[in-house]
């Protein structure tokens, strides 16, 4: 099995467990994570499935912190209100950030050893894509886990002039 091929089956697997958690976090904010990362990696498999079938195609742009910005924008009411993730909320969350960040090693070293310029440019662009769903996961598994904390970090941020995905 060649670096696309493996990148294939990571995606279409990372599609079935982010569809899968979203239906059963109850968190809102949670839930829509889940089903961003899973439409960004939607577009990654569409992308790797191009270049397997020797498609020319170019790194489509996908922009998860935008759209998390959106997501926390729009559930920013419902966040105000203590929401109790459960333990396999949690874990999930866990069990993203380490696919995510396995992907990430995964693709710098096929990054390093693609055939093409091609293949090159996109593993690069998956890294940088994958980094971003990473830093995602991590900071929604924050907000979940301690969601005051969370707050007092935002608010910080907001003070300090910026968020983290501005």
């Amino acid at each position: 099995m060649n670096a696309i091929e493996i990148a294939i089956k990571m995606e279409t697997d990372a599609i079935d467990f982010y569809t899968g958690a979203s239906k059963k976090v109850k968190n809102p904010v949670g839930r829509k994570m889940f089903l961003t990362i899973a439409e960004d990696e939607k577009h990654h498999l569409q992308m790797l499935t191009d270049i397997f079938k020797g498609l020319d195609i170019t790194a489509k742009d996908v922009h998860p912190m935008k759209k998390i910005k959106g997501i926390f924008e729009e559930f920013r009411h419902e966040m105000m209100q203590r929401i109790e993730a459960t333990e396999d909320e949690l874990n999930a969350f866990k069990v993203a950030m380490d696919m995510e960040k396995k992907g990430v090693e995964f693709y710098k070293k096929a990054a390093s050893e693609a055939a093409t310029t091609k293949e090159k440019a996109l593993f690069k662009k998956l890294v940088e894509q994958e980094e971003q769903h990473y830093a995602v996961f991590s900071n929604t598994y924050f907000f979940m886990h301690d969601t005051g904390s969370w707050f007092m970090w935002e608010e910080h941020s907001i003070v300090e002039g910026g968020t983290p995905w501005a």
